[in-house]
């Protein structure tokens, strides 16, 4: 989401053609996943089938066992919390933001 317009009640979604507004009611969230941190530039570190971690700067996510995002660590610099549901992409960059005062984006560029 880019823009709110709150007298028509919609929200828009910018792509890189051009921007979409929407009903909130018709959009939903994308769930976390391997194939989104990738998508969003993270590295990822494993050794078999113990502990994933995925790194992007200083920015750390450790998951138990591969696709399991229902129960995860995070923490950049001192900032360490501990997620015990699943989230969607947009919950991640929201805490992303939160934790590194940038913001985190599928360019890659920060």
């Amino acid at each position: 989401m880019v823009e709110l317009n709150r007298e028509d009640r919609e929200v828009c979604i910018r792509t890189e053609v051009q921007d979409f507004w929407f009903d909130p009611a018709h959009l939903r969230g994308i769930e976390l996943s391997d194939r989104q941190l990738t998508r969003l530039g993270f590295e990822k570190q494993t050794d078999g089938n113990g502990p994933v971690k995925y790194m992007k700067g200083a920015f750390r996510i450790l998951i138990p066992s591969p696709d399991r995002f229902d129960n995860f660590e995070m923490w950049y610099r001192e900032d360490r919390r501990h997620i015990t549901k699943p989230i969607y992409v947009h919950e991640l960059q929201n805490h992303y933001r939160d934790m590194t005062k940038v913001e985190l984006s599928l360019s890659g560029a920060h």
